[in-house]
């Protein structure tokens, strides 16, 4: 019919031998790759056990009582549920009440997998100094190695909000770059790490310094900045979140890319092209 000769988009069907494999992750990117997943996960699942000392969140310097929270996950008889604002969510056998807890998280996603908010502190603390030295040496690496402006920066090109569209809308099509294109990140994933690197990793730090009363004496404008030390445990929280959501994303980009030369990629630097795709009729 007609309506056929709408341009469908087919891939090559080249032997993997004969596709181009190369060098496409360096030692340094793999390496703070790998110690960078182990530190986040690590204190993703700390920062729950913390979380679950005091399942809620405010807005301004107090809210450390049982004022209205704009965030809260407990449990009301036999029933979870997760309120924000106004709405109220069960989450009973998920979040608040779950076989093995009545905590906001249950043990299978906290450290340790018990409750001891002292434990959970250590764990907590630990991998953030990890976090905060791993990120130094990253960007002191991407930065005289010119990954940062090589491979992280946008273009010109990439910079237009046309070409961002059209990123945006191949992948929802779930068309990933191929051939030569393949070798180097394309603008959302760009986008994505910048945003990790210069925005989420920098405000976790901060605001996690300014809910420590030690640090309160000695930077007390850090509590201006971010509104007191109940705003900056929400924006701690929400930073964890967008994590949680990075993560999920990447790890699905993955896969759907082609787990098996993606993790060869990350683990041992070498990468084979996709075939190029080619348009008919």
């Amino acid at each position: 019919m007609e309506a056929a000769s709408a341009i469908i988009t087919s891939q090559v069907d080249a032997p993997a031998q004969d596709r181009a494999l190369v060098y496409r992750t360096r030692l340094p990117v793999r390496i703070w790759h790998w110690v960078n997943a182990i530190t986040i996960f690590a204190m993703l699942m700390s920062g729950a056990t913390i979380f679950n000392a005091h399942p809620r969140l405010y807005w301004g310097k107090y809210g450390a009582t049982f004022e209205t929270p704009w965030l809260e996950i407990g449990r009301q008889g036999q029933q979870g549920f997760l309120r924000l604002g106004s709405l109220q969510i069960d989450t009973t056998g998920f979040l608040g009440l779950t076989e093995h807890s009545t905590r906001a998280f249950p043990p299978l996603v906290t450290i340790p997998n018990y409750y001891s908010l002292a434990e959970g502190r250590q764990w907590h603390f630990f991998f953030a100094w990890v976090l905060v030295l791993s990120i130094v040496v990253f960007v002191i690496y991407a930065i005289f190695s010119r990954h940062l402006s090589h491979d992280l920066s946008l273009s010109r090109e990439e910079r237009k909000l046309s070409h961002l569209w059209h990123d945006i809308k191949e992948h929802a099509r779930l068309r990933f770059p191929t051939g030569e294109a393949a070798k180097a990140y394309n603008p959302l994933q760009k986008i994505a790490y910048l945003g990790v690197i210069f925005v989420l990793i920098p405000l976790v730090v901060l605001t996690g310094m300014t809910m420590s009363p030690m640090l309160n004496a000695a930077f007390p404008w850090m509590l201006d900045i971010f509104g007191g030390r109940q705003s900056a445990r929400s924006i701690h929280f929400l930073c964890a979140t967008g994590f949680l959501a990075f993560i999920f994303i990447h790890l699905l980009m993955v896969l759907l890319a082609g787990p098996i030369n993606e993790l060869r990629s990350i683990i041992t630097g070498w990468y084979r092209l996709p075939a190029a795709r080619k348009d008919r009729a």
